[in-house]
């Protein structure tokens, strides 16, 4: 991978591209509303669990397939369909589709690539954020094993800034959580590369859960 596909990933990913990421928790705002979220220790582990056992995993899948199949827009759109209907709740469809399509505008914008016009009229206005970022990432020959680790890597990120305000913790623990989930980031990245779509799915119930509470939570800070 060039240093100009590096540079773009790292915009992509970056906190300050204009996707809203800082708008979403990823229920991460009820765990704490109800206790079950309150420390550093707790937002490892919840974090943790949906990386490896939740819909982030699935979402690392649907990334991989995504890349492979680029070039094939009905493939896509059945992928995009089918990553929209795995969301477990009208919050986790919101949260996906309004990064996703936004990205996809974004970045097809700014930094074009043959075919993003076609991949656009394919997938409409409802596009699941993983599926616009790795087709962002193949068009522009990013390769797809970086381009997973800094998605992992962003979306983490995110919950965990997340998490640090509504505890609240101090930054130096969220570089401590970074440093900590840094072994199992990589293990999922690994283990997404070599699963197929029948590996898909997840068993973080409490998250789901939590995603359907936080719709009618009364106080909130996040849209999810």
């Amino acid at each position: 991978m060039d240093n100009r596909a590096l540079y773009r990933l790292m915009t992509w990913l970056s906190p300050s591209y204009p996707v809203g990421a800082f708008a979403y928790s990823h229920a991460i705002e009820w765990a704490v509303e109800v206790g079950w979220v309150n420390d550093e220790p707790s937002l490892q582990r919840w974090i943790e669990d949906l990386v490896c056992h939740g819909d982030v995993w699935s979402d690392c899948i649907l990334f991989c397939q995504t890349y492979d199949r680029a070039d094939d827009l009905p493939a896509l759109a059945g992928l995009n369909d089918l990553a929209l209907a795995l969301a477990s709740s009208e919050e986790r469809y919101l949260e996906t589709t309004a990064q996703g399509t936004a990205f996809l505008k974004i970045t097809g914008d700014a930094w074009t690539w043959p075919g993003d016009g076609a991949l656009r009229d394919t997938l409409g206005t409802a596009v699941a954020y993983p599926l616009a970022v790795a087709a962002a990432a193949a068009g522009h020959g990013v390769a797809k094993e970086v381009a997973l680790q800094a998605y992992l890597h962003g979306f983490v990120a995110n919950l965990i800034s997340a998490g640090i305000r509504l505890i609240p913790l101090g930054q130096t623990a969220g570089q401590r959580l970074l440093a900590a989930l840094e072994g199992s980031l990589d293990d999922v990245r690994r283990k997404a590369l070599a699963a197929t779509i029948d590996d898909l799915g997840g068993v973080a119930l409490r998250s789901d859960i939590a995603a359907m509470q936080h719709e009618t939570q009364y106080t909130r800070l996040f849209r999810t």
